[in-house]
């Protein structure tokens, strides 16, 4: 994750410098590559810190992280950009200031933490104390080279995409709640910006209402943490996946309810409060789905968490680049509150889908060629 940070610091300073949309397009695709490394691996990393029954309570708080980042970047950009000494750059030297700060610390600060590198380090360190050659561990042969990358650390996320039925289930799933959250994000400069007539900085704040109800989610999520501890004892010890899914239940009434509430209260006529607490809602809502999607594969794959994280940021991510485009066609050609209520009503038709994961989640996990269901899990 280190090295990547570092390269999204220079990728960010480049599209910063930028004469040419060329220019811009090159670095703003590097920068992506390379900063799509924490956001796939910093959940691995907690599950490799954390036993089962403590992983929710630290996953909670990455999700607040990166759920809640999106809903601050417009009102600290829209700052950025009306203030004539910095501009749109800003925005780009901004991102580098604070990812090379973060990294540097990082540098410093937090350990290997991947048990077979550990491992690996151990039997090396053996066998030079005590020249006993048996001392040995698989990890040894595993090499960084160019086929290595490919088969492995890009090929291995998307065979899982495709071999593997619960990725494939809750990456689609995460995927289609993450691109209505985008989708409805290009919708509140429609709604505060062209409908009201506030200005710039002013009709980005209405987003600090999805943070406030990414933080209110966390009351959902913790709370599920001590039912969840009871199930991990009576499993001994074993991670049990289905049951960090109760939440979602929550998450996806929320996140239908706030969709449609903001779409029939966006109307100028309406005072400002009622579309604001509604995007609380949508805010709360899809981080209660986002937190227990990643708590779900961490603990089904295990070292393998990585890889089936990776595949749920591929396909998330591609949902959520491409739907936006079309965005504002279908708001200005529809209107907000009908445009909304279609994505209310997609909403719930998936609101079915935790029940069926509760359902079918073990008979899936049991297909695994990854991570496969020992005989006494229940």
């Amino acid at each position: 994750m280190i090295p990547a940070m570092y390269a999204l610091t220079l990728f960010s300073i480049g599209t910063a410098t930028s004469t040419t949309p060329a220019a811009m397009f090159i670095t703003r695709f590097f920068g992506g590559l390379f900063g799509s490394a924490p956001v796939s691996n910093v959940s691995a990393a907690l599950g490799d810190i954390y036993e089962p029954k403590a992983r929710g309570f630290a996953v909670s708080l990455y999700a607040v992280a990166v759920v809640g980042g999106p809903t601050l970047a417009p009102t600290i950009g829209a700052a950025l950009v009306v203030n004539p000494s910095l501009g749109w750059r800003w925005t780009e030297f901004v991102t580098a200031i604070w990812v090379f700060t973060i990294a540097t610390i990082s540098l410093f600060c937090m350990p290997e933490i991947y048990a077979p590198v550990l491992l690996k380090k151990k039997a090396i360190r053996l066998r030079k104390e005590t020249g006993d050659p048996g001392y040995w561990h698989p990890h040894e042969d595993n090499k960084l080279d160019l086929k290595s990358i490919v088969t492995k650390h890009l090929g291995r996320p998307l065979l899982m995409l495709t071999t593997e039925p619960m990725v494939t289930c809750i990456a689609f799933y995460a995927s289609f709640v993450y691109a209505l959250l985008y989708l409805t994000l290009e919708v509140f400069p429609i709604v505060f910006l062209e409908g009201r007539n506030w200005a710039l900085v002013v009709s980005t704040l209405p987003f600090l209402a999805l943070f406030v109800g990414v933080l209110a989610a966390l009351t959902v999520n913790l709370a599920n943490q001590p039912r969840y501890a009871r199930i991990v004892d009576q499993n001994n010890g074993k991670p049990v996946p289905e049951a960090r899914l109760a939440p979602m239940v929550i998450g996806g009434v929320l996140f239908a309810i706030g969709l449609f509430w903001f779409g029939w209260t966006a109307a100028p006529n309406i005072p400002w409060p009622a579309p604001v607490v509604a995007a609380a809602f949508i805010g709360a809502g899809f981080n209660i789905i986002f937190n227990q999607c990643i708590n779900f594969l961490v603990d089904t794959y295990g070292v393998y968490a990585a890889s089936a994280v990776s595949a749920n940021t591929f396909l998330r991510s591609v949902f959520a680049a491409g739907l936006p485009l079309a965005a504002k066609s279908m708001f200005h050609t529809l209107g907000v509150g009908p445009a909304m209520s279609i994505l209310g009503g997609v909403a719930c038709v998936a609101l079915p889908v935790p029940f069926l994961f509760m359902r079918y989640g073990l008979k899936l996990r049991k297909m695994s060629k990854f991570a496969p269901v020992v005989e006494d899990e229940k």
